[in-house]
């Protein structure tokens, strides 16, 4: 699901001011909305609708009143991000609380010891700003441009730094000298051993089906609630099922992740990887990584084999699908907006989405133990190409292991026989 042609819609969260169409200019500063970063009132909110604005006057939207900023108590306000003021987009990102990340969600906004052991309120209460730091602006993160551990720096050496894995704090060799545990760091992350699961205390979206959008009740749209209280039908989206404490699936990782694009052809007859999880056993910057694995079904273009851009929303156009529910004017605009050919027919492909897990991070009495990996029906089941003790097998090295615990038992009998025979002929 893309943007372009919904910038007024998605853009309350996207920050900026008026970024309403493909007519945005990025390189103003006067677009940049600092206020959704910095301020402190708890005040400050954008309509969802306006372009990145707030409202002039009071405005409902879906049964809320969005009241003008006070402008001058907000600026007065300013000060270093909050979770709060990240947890505003971050928490809320594709539509709901814990709809995308799994491990992101308004849980963490005053979270306990027992879902974060960094982020607890009564304990260090890091905020988002501790690790992700910026250099003018440019606010650190952990992939998308860079590998995960291509350079790992300490606290201690730059508080600046671009600090993007655990290690970068908590050193590769984080437990007691002599710690199994520490020869793991080389090819497992930290979160794969102290992140058991996520969407541990609120749920997170697990299966998304556009396909079943449009059905209505009395000629009306509607929404049906499920599990968690949360919505499992609704005529806008489709269908939708929700989880709580989720156990990630695990890839190797180095910190890329590779996208599908538009352009890009796609076998309608597997799943979609939206995006590719980079990184293989033999990449030394790659480890054992958790993740979230969204699925769902999204339109196609059944023609051209490639995804389909959709206009989704706009209050006067008939073309989005919002207004008419009619996929095929959707897709049209959509593709015509982007400026991309469309070949007229559409379907819909079950699609594959993966989202780093890094946060809810649990106390280490929690952590995950050894045999809920190294056994044949664990955690790491089908991660293939290397071997691991405990969960694979094979009939010459399990032989050669036999064979040395049965020497091995032989000579501790020898041994005890010819010490009893020794000591025998010592008392005489």
């Amino acid at each position: 699901m893309n943007i372009q042609g919904n910038e007024a819609r998605c853009t309350s969260c996207h920050a900026g001011y008026g970024w309403k169409d493909d007519t945005f200019d990025f390189s103003s500063e006067r677009n940049i909305d600092c206020l959704v970063c910095h301020d402190q009132t708890g005040t400050y909110e954008k309509f969802p609708t306006g372009a990145g604005h707030p409202v002039s006057e009071p405005k409902k939207f879906m049964g809320k009143t969005y009241k003008p900023p006070d402008w001058n108590k907000v600026a007065q306000s300013v000060g270093r991000p909050t979770r709060d003021n990240c947890g505003t987009c971050h928490f809320y990102g594709g539509g709901g609380d814990g709809v995308k990340h799994g491990d992101l969600d308004s849980s963490l906004l005053s979270p306990d010891e027992q879902l974060d052991v960094h982020m607890d309120a009564e304990g260090p209460d890091f905020t988002c700003i501790r690790c992700h730091t910026t250099k003018a602006h440019k606010i650190a993160g952990r992939c998308y441009k860079k590998p995960a551990a291509k350079e790992l720096k300490s606290l201690i050496e730059d508080d600046l730094i671009e600090r993007i894995t655990c290690v970068s704090c908590h050193t590769d060799k984080p437990h007691k000298p002599g710690d199994k545990a520490n020869d793991h760091t080389d090819k497992v992350a930290c979160q794969s051993c102290h992140i058991p699961a996520y969407a541990r205390q609120l749920p997170t979206k697990m299966w998304w089906d556009w396909s079943e959008a449009g059905r209505m009740k009395d000629g009306k749209p509607y929404a049906e609630h499920g599990p968690f209280g949360k919505h499992s039908y609704h005529t806008k989206k489709g269908e939708f099922v929700w989880a709580k404490n989720v156990v990630p699936e695990y890839f190797w990782f180095n910190g890329g992740l590779e996208y599908t694009l538009l352009t890009d052809k796609i076998d309608p007859e597997k799943p979609v990887k939206l995006n590719r999880v980079m990184g293989s056993r033999d990449d030394s910057r790659s480890r054992i990584y958790p993740f979230k694995v969204h699925k769902g079904k999204q339109p196609y273009d059944s023609k051209r084999n490639t995804m389909a851009a959709l206009h989704l929303f706009s209050p006067k156009e008939e073309t989005a699908y919002w207004g008419s529910y009619d996929w095929q004017k959707a897709i049209t605009a959509g593709m015509e907006y982007v400026g991309l050919e469309y070949g007229g027919e559409f379907g819909f492909v079950e699609t594959v989405y993966h989202f780093p897990i890094t946060h809810m991070v649990a106390p280490k009495e929690n952590r995950i133990s050894c045999e809920e990996c190294h056994n044949r029906e664990g955690r790491l089941a089908n991660l293939a190409g290397f071997y691991m003790p405990g969960r694979d097998h094979h009939e010459g090295l399990d032989m050669v292991g036999w064979i040395g615990v049965v020497l091995s038992l032989i000579a501790v009998i020898l041994h005890g026989v010819f010490r009893k025979i020794a000591g025998k002929k010592t008392q005489r």
